[in-house]
């Protein structure tokens, strides 16, 4: 197996280096699932040859892991954010920050650690198509990323229906209210499903449609986005947000502040197959 130039280029491998491409490959792809220690002893078994943890460690934070310029329109998007935790001193309390993450669907995945204008840049140099779905939940930090991407005029921000009944089964009650609420917001009929709270007073309703009144633009017709094939969860994003937290959260482990962005690169660079190219 031999890298092609481009590849090669991608991955950074130096060209005076005592390591073939190909080892360095498989000690990227190794790390990039397992914690470093791990990685080292699945290379000796796999291949025979030597690479301690720390070698390991000092290839990883020597790439420099691109993320990819897209040639196909991005029809589809879904952000979210994760959970990271810095590394403390003994005896000191765990310190867990967040990161971004935004998988442009079908096509490739990033992850950002404080730097939110990153990710949006990222976005922004895609081909987005007009109009642009983005999906996401509820959370403010999320709209705020997804106001800065792409056309505002062409751009339709969807409400994730999963999360929009997970809010609705917290207010309880008559099962048969619910299924009405839940038909008018299937359709996209936000006047209709508020209409069925008019005769309930209760701080569980008050939140509620607060909460639909507040996104009411991204409720859209779900049972027509649905037909036509269009997402209407943020499913993807979630599941990549795990898929980064099997690397990021193994046992026991905790990261230098400065290390993160460049093992969120890695890690997207694996979910992205660059090391399988």
């Amino acid at each position: 197996m031999s890298l092609s130039e481009p590849q090669a280029q991608k991955l950074e491998v130096k060209a005076h280096s005592r390591w073939s491409p190909e080892l360095e490959k498989c000690c990227l792809l190794l790390s990039a699932n397992s914690s470093y220690e791990r990685a080292a002893q699945d290379l000796e078994v796999l291949t025979g040859m030597t690479v301690s943890a720390s070698s390991q460690q000092r290839l990883v934070h020597r790439q420099k892991f691109e993320l990819p310029q897209l040639e196909e329109t991005v029809a589809e998007m879904s952000l979210d954010g994760g959970k990271v935790r810095l590394r403390t001193a003994v005896g000191d309390p765990c310190i867990w920050r967040d990161y971004k993450a935004v998988n442009l669907h079908g096509a490739s995945v990033g992850a950002f650690f404080e730097d939110n204008e990153g990710l949006v840049n990222w976005v922004n140099q895609q081909p987005l198509a007009t109009p642009l779905i983005c999906l996401g939940d509820g959370h403010d930090g999320i709209w705020n990323l997804f106001a800065d991407i792409g056309d505002t005029t062409q751009r339709q921000e969807v409400l994730d229906w999963y999360h929009l009944t997970e809010n609705l089964g917290k207010v309880g009650g008559s099962q048969q209210r619910l299924d009405a609420v839940e038909a008018c917001l299937w359709r996209g009929d936000v006047e209709g499903s508020l209409a069925q709270f008019e005769d309930w007073s209760h701080p569980r309703v008050t939140k509620l449609v607060a909460y639909v009144q507040k996104h009411r633009h991204r409720i859209v017709n779900y049972s027509y986005y649905q037909c036509e094939g269009i997402s209407i969860g943020s499913g993807a994003i979630e599941s990549t947000v795990k898929q980064i937290g099997r690397r990021l959260k193994i046992s026991g482990a905790q990261w230098e502040r400065q290390n993160v962005p460049q093992v969120l690169k890695q890690r997207c660079a694996y979910l992205n197959g660059d090391f399988y190219a």
